[in-house]
């Protein structure tokens, strides 16, 4: 399995999702449909996957699917009919295949949007294993709570939190470095947010080079527990508390 972040717009991913064995390649999030387009190259488009339905992320399915050859009918999926281009609505737990060795879960993780699904992605032949999180989790991060609630967004990260650690996530958008400089407000001896931070500012790509693991260690809004989110809260309890982070966040 091989994995290939693409820019569009300012700081959006999309990405290839691409089957050694069989050249097959999904897109996820294809905003920029020619320059995703021009990225398939040899490889055999085999599934159009959306995070959410928001412009920056679906707004391309359309033009992409155009661009295919005429009798290429391929599955599109997504968690409702929002997303242009759509036909295939998928739901928390369901399954499919990129090629023959790419195995596909889908996590319904509704806050940000209420059709968010993030995707668990597995190479059974290489073991690799990665995670599409869209605008749920970022990286030292998670997204706004623009069709939902804290409770919703506590669930997603618990959900993905539960995910093999060496899973590496491959979020929607180039938001590291504001995202660390945040957690270090609330933890500010935190090394791995140090490391993380010191990383963002020299690497414009940080995508997909790190884990689920690692989010563990330098994500606040996945450390609801550390007496520095709670003291920096003024709350105990979980939900008050990731509440009251994502109003600081919003606010900085």
């Amino acid at each position: 399995m091989r994995i290939l972040p693409y820019q569009a717009r300012s700081d959006n991913w999309m990405y290839l999702v691409i089957d050694d064995a069989t050249s097959s390649a999904a897109v996820v999030d294809p905003y920029d449909a020619v320059k995703i387009g021009k990225a398939l190259k040899e490889n055999n488009a085999a599934a159009l996957i959306t995070t959410h339905h928001h412009n920056d992320h679906s707004g391309g399915n359309e033009k992409f699917l155009s661009l295919l050859p005429a009798h290429k009918q391929l599955k599109a999926y997504g968690g409702s009919n929002q997303g242009p281009g759509t036909n295939t609505v998928v739901k928390d737990g369901d399954t499919f295949k990129i090629g023959q060795d790419i195995d596909v879960r889908c996590l319904h993780t509704p806050c940000h949007t209420q059709d968010s699904i993030c995707f668990f992605v597995e190479d059974k032949k290489t073991g690799d294993r990665g995670v599409f999180t869209g605008d749920t989790l970022f990286l030292a991060g998670c997204g706004r709570y623009f069709e939902g609630t804290a409770e919703e967004m506590h669930a997603a990260l618990t959900k993905l939190s539960k995910l093999p650690d060496d899973t590496k996530v491959w979020n929607g958008h180039e938001y590291t470095k504001g995202s660390a400089a945040f957690g270090l407000k609330i933890e500010p001896d935190n090394q791995a947010l140090q490391g993380l931070l010191a990383k963002a500012k020299t690497d414009s790509c940080t995508t997909g080079k790190s884990t689920i693991g690692d989010e563990k260690k330098w994500n606040v809004f996945m450390r609801l527990d550390t007496p520095e989110a709670k003291k920096a809260t003024g709350e105990t309890d979980p939900i008050k508390v990731i509440a009251k982070l994502r109003d600081m966040k919003n606010a900085m």
